[in-house]
């Protein structure tokens, strides 16, 4: 997380005659980035935002959020401290017209453990800002702080109502937390041994010479491998659902996928329904590929043509007990993932009584589970798949819809990012995974990490569309770059699945070979070795 310090100023040179000493001085400019940083929520005491890609600072309705933030400031040779300061960038929103940086005494917290519940006290005020609604950063004077090496730890506040700040984190992609220490050093130049005249000698101010910090490329050992629940020991399962509502056989499709992707999907996931009984002759074909060893995602909607209450209550017994049959006799003990019913948001009726409840949700999928595993269905991986939407995220109900522990293998979402700066759900793979609008809600991968830490991360879908007309395979090449080296900083994520169609529901193309750019993006991620994983 900490980048490399750099030095970001020069000093003058000056004129040395001969016979003569002269001194002058140079002013350096160190950065180091944010060593930890996370923040706390007095309305979730308990939730751990190590991992978000946000840092949230100030009051909405009754919570209230306070930012740290962790600096570890190297030897800085020789010279002196003439100020530093701390500059946070502004992720989204509108930031509120008053904020406060205050010194945090106790070094000791970190990232990953750190709640409202167990946090450090603050010190005294530091520094205190006005910005702008819209400023593009903060800058926070620390001089009276920051006086040469050592650990620093500060804590952001606000107290304006409503208007809770986002700055980003130090797992964001740019514009992460620095600290800037400004050092001013002598610089003697020694005489020259000469007794003709000679011509001055200017020392010109040298260019430092930065190098950007480099994204870690974690290559994963040679025998990353899966266990019983297909939870990799290394590395991340590589996965596509393509050809997406479209007439293209799904098997051909994905073929094709992979082909220009550069990478076999380990995953291939496809979708049934009702009374199908699956997987099909054309699906167990594609994990008997010995060249191209694949297992099956199967997406099932047990309770299509009823309600979720129904199957709860055993009304479709008879449909998933001859599901069983089928899987026993056609796919023997070949482990296999189980999604029952993605995205289930869509379709709930909070009504009471509607059967189509989140609570009828959750238990329909233990229902099913459980059913098909007293009848000898023991390969399978079940897995619940939500629907990363901000207006269900928020609802009252989104937290019934967790069937429980004991039946969920895995921890899934769908999700989609918009590539057009400045539009609906645009934004990095970071947003992709931890976005949200309400402070109750702290992100996806927050929410899984923290309330289901044992259970592994399936992306059982995910894309990005360009909603604009100008730059498409620009647009969507940038939001491809961040998802390696922001995925290495999220390790519950355990499986990737990308979905592929020309034209989704609401026409959006999630094609990633769209463009040349595009395409040229997307291989970059499909070459990456953490997806060099056996089944």
């Amino acid at each position: 997380m900490p980048i490399a310090a750099l030095a970001l100023g020069a000093g003058l040179g000056t004129m040395i005659h001969s016979g003569a000493a002269a001194a002058a001085e140079t002013t350096d400019v160190v950065r180091s980035g944010a060593a930890e940083d996370t923040y706390s929520s007095s309305a979730r005491p308990t939730y751990n935002f190590g991992s978000a890609p946000t840092l949230v600072a100030g009051r909405q309705g009754g919570d209230t959020m306070v930012a740290f933030v962790k600096f570890k400031v190297s030897a800085l040779g020789a010279g002196t401290v003439k100020g530093a300061k701390v500059t946070l960038t502004r992720d989204s929103k509108n930031l509120p017209g008053s904020l406060s940086l205050s010194r945090v005494a106790d070094t000791a917290w970190t990232e990953k453990a750190l709640s409202a519940k167990n946090a450090p006290k603050l010190a005294g005020v530091v520094a205190a800002a006005k910005p702008t609604a819209t400023a593009g950063s903060v800058t926070f004077d620390v001089s009276s702080v920051v006086k040469g090496a050592g650990t620093y730890t500060f804590a952001v506040t606000s107290t304006v109502a409503n208007t809770p700040a986002r700055f980003r984190s130090a797992q964001a992609a740019a514009g992460k937390p620095t600290l800037d220490v400004s050092i001013v050093r002598p610089v003697v130049t020694k005489p020259v041994e000469d007794t003709k005249p000679t011509t001055p000698v200017t020392t010109q101010p040298t260019t430092p010479v930065t190098t950007p910090p480099t994204t870690p490329v974690t290559t994963p050992p040679a025998d990353c491998k899966v266990d019983a629940k297909l939870v990799p020991s290394c590395g991340v399962l590589w996965g596509a659902a393509a050809g997406g509502f479209s007439d293209v056989p799904r098997d051909e499709a994905l073929k094709t996928f992979e082909a220009k992707s550069g990478r076999t999907s380990t995953i291939y996931h496809t979708y049934h329904k009702g009374d199908e009984l699956f997987p099909t002759k054309n699906e167990i074909a594609m994990t008997n590929d010995p060249e191209h060893p694949r297992t099956l995602m199967l997406n099932w909607k047990v309770g299509y043509g009823t309600t979720w209450a129904k199957v709860a209550a055993g009304a479709q017994d008879a449909r998933i007990d001859r599901l069983a049959t089928y899987i026993k006799a056609n796919f023997g003990t070949k482990p296999f993932f189980m999604v029952l019913h993605h995205e289930p948001e869509n379709d709930v009726n909070p009504t009471a009584g509607s059967g189509q409840t989140a609570k009828d949700f959750a238990a329909m999928f233990r229902h099913t589970a459980l059913r098909l595993k007293a009848d000898g269905v023991t390969n399978a991986v079940f897995t619940v798949a939500y629907m990363n939407y901000e207006k269900w995220n928020n609802t009252s109900w989104w937290g019934d819809l967790y069937p429980g522990d004991d039946v969920v293998d895995w921890v899934g979402v769908d999700t989609y990012n918009n590539a057009e700066p400045g539009a609906f759900h645009y934004g990095d793979f970071n947003y992709l995974m931890n976005r949200t609008n309400d402070p109750k809600f702290p992100g996806f991968y927050t929410w899984a990490t923290t309330k289901h830490p044992s259970k592994p991360i399936m992306v059982a879908e995910w894309g990005v569309y360009d909603s604009s007309k100008t730059v498409l395979g620009k647009n969507k090449a940038a939001v491809y770059a961040t998802v390696l080296p922001q995925l290495a900083k999220m390790p519950q994520i355990k499986g990737l699945v990308y979905f592929e169609t020309a034209k989704d529901q609401s026409g959006h193309d999630i094609r990633m070979d769209d463009t040349p750019e595009a395409l040229a993006g997307f291989q970059k991620i499909a070459a990456d070795p953490r997806f060099n994983v056996k089944l």
